[in-house]
């Protein structure tokens, strides 16, 4: 399989690392990150006029119907920077359910406005002790008249305070973990009924907990088949994990570059740490998870909308438990090979490490991970 950019992927690739180095600081971030909403609208703005919000959506919706791999270039460039502003959540798994999912009336007033950067969109799926299993969902939709009601409780929604529209799963039907009966509504963030707990993640980004307290939707809320939509949020899993593995490849990327300038500056003895041949091997495993991570990486993007479910979930299963693993390992070797300074907030390695611990537990962790790929190899 050939895994080289094309021209136009490395063009983009360039122009990513051009901004990341020149406009995206570590201490710019760090103010992004203090501010109200914990993202830079500016910078928001920025991605959209560089094309990155409308990447993947269709062309007929103001998109450039970008590949997964495209997607690979963007996501390992917002690990390289440690960019915070939500990628993932708004155009990656929002635009992408609206993308695959909506009606035409749903695609035209959302997708073009996501892809100006002028609306934020954010799934809220989870809820408490569901852990990573995607049926287990208790917040309800009952229907009363022509509208919807909804009653519930979502747990740890990336930017859920931020977002302009949230897309929520509930139950239509069924019981609290059975396969049928979820059912997916676009709600405005501002409706009547929704509440959100706002607070900051260990990695500096935002998460909320949100609260629906009898949410009345139309029936044209509804996105995708009424009953039916587990498979569509597997989907979405899926091509979101695999935009955490591009990441994490960027984010592993950065840091065994600033460890290996670090231990070539370092002074103890009166050389280089980085002479010591033991500190030398360290590093050397260090670019072995590297490498190791980019090849399952770039598979998993290749994989990640393939119409054969067991394949794709069998690709990003490998890709996420394998990063999940080398990230923590890079996260620990980087942190021993800086010192004592190397858990310090100010010094940027430690900011990279704590990514790489959401990043594997985010979307399934490894034992997660191993574990569903053993049970698709069975079948």
């Amino acid at each position: 399989m050939d895994f080289s950019f094309s021209e136009e992927q490395q063009l983009l690739r360039d122009a990513l690392t051009r901004f990341v180095e020149r406009e995206y600081t570590f201490d710019k971030r760090r103010a992004i990150q203090r501010s109200a909403e914990g993202f830079s609208r500016e910078v928001w703005s920025q991605f959209a006029e560089m094309g990155l919000l409308g990447l993947t959506t269709p062309e007929e919706f103001g998109g450039y119907g970008g590949s997964p791999v495209d997607t690979f270039v963007v996501m390992q460039a917002i690990g390289n920077g440690l960019v915070v502003e939500p990628y993932l959540a708004s155009v990656l798994q929002g635009a992408g359910l609206v993308a695959r999912a909506g009606s035409a009336a749903q695609k035209q007033s959302i997708l073009p406005a996501a892809a100006r950067g002028e609306m934020l969109l954010t799934l809220a799926h989870a809820e408490p002790d569901c852990r990573y299993e995607l049926a287990a969902v208790v917040t309800s939709a009952r229907r009363q008249g022509g509208n919807f009601v909804l009653q519930g409780h979502k747990a740890v929604v990336a930017w859920g305070a931020q977002a302009d529209k949230l897309i929520v799963s509930a139950r239509t039907a069924g019981g609290p973990r059975d396969a049928e009966g979820i059912s997916l509504f676009l709600i405005d963030r501002a409706a009547q009924g929704v509440s959100a707990r706002d607070y900051r993640t260990i990695d500096g980004q935002r998460a909320a907990e949100l609260k629906l307290d009898s949410v009345v939707v139309g029936a044209d809320a509804a996105l995708g088949p009424i009953d039916g939509a587990l498979p569509l949020l597997e989907a979405i899993a899926d091509i979101g994990a695999a935009g955490l593995c591009a990441e994490g490849v960027g984010v592993m990327e950065t840091l065994n570059a600033q460890t290996l300038d670090y231990i070539k500056t370092r002074q103890q003895f009166g050389q280089p740490i980085g002479r010591f041949q033991v500190l030398q091997h360290r590093a050397v495993d260090m670019f072995i998870h590297l490498e190791q991570s980019k090849s399952i990486a770039l598979l998993a993007a290749v994989r990640a909308d393939s119409p054969d479910a067991a394949e794709r979930r069998q690709a990003v299963s490998a890709a996420k438990a394998h990063i999940g693993r080398s990230g923590r390992a890079v996260a620990q070797m980087a942190i021993q090979l800086h010192g004592g300074m190397g858990v310090t907030d100010e010094l940027p390695a430690s900011h990279y490490a704590k990514r790489l611990t959401m990043i594997d537990f985010h979307l399934g962790d490894a034992d997660y991970h191993v574990e569903r790929f053993v049970a698709h190899a069975r079948r």
